[in-house]
């Protein structure tokens, strides 16, 4: 992408699909930007993000119910809220309205860049 593009990140939304579609808009040492279109995902059973690196991440369109493992019920996010996900903070998606656009956010000095930098682990 160009600095002079203009993105519009409610276009070209997948309608369905198995999987996620995650699209890396800005990616430089220590900061990758990305949009997350879902349809209708959830994270499988006992798995839980567990990322070295802070993570900021809106929702643009749709609903999702956001669980971090410390907290005993899932998060309500609909469109214009955000929250800040702080390293090792284990976490999951839940249920997510088909479709739901993520913003994220993630930085930090692990952040290489284009790679996912985020690790599964058990409950």
């Amino acid at each position: 992408m160009d600095t002079t593009d203009i993105v519009h990140l409610l276009a070209d939304l997948p309608s369905s699909g198995t999987e996620e579609v995650v699209t890396i808009l800005l990616a430089a040492p220590g900061l990758r930007v990305e949009r997350i279109v879902s349809t209708g995902q959830a994270s499988p059973a006992g798995f839980h993000y567990d990322q070295p690196h802070t993570e900021w991440v809106a929702v643009l369109a749709g609903s999702a119910d956001l669980r971090f493992a410390d907290e005993p019920e899932p998060r309500r996010l609909t469109a214009g809220d955000a929250v800040l996900i702080a390293p090792h903070r284990r976490h999951r998606v839940e249920w997510t309205d088909s479709p739901t656009v993520w913003l994220a956010i993630h930085y930090g000095p692990e952040v290489g860049g284009s790679d996912a930098g985020s690790e599964a682990v058990s409950p």
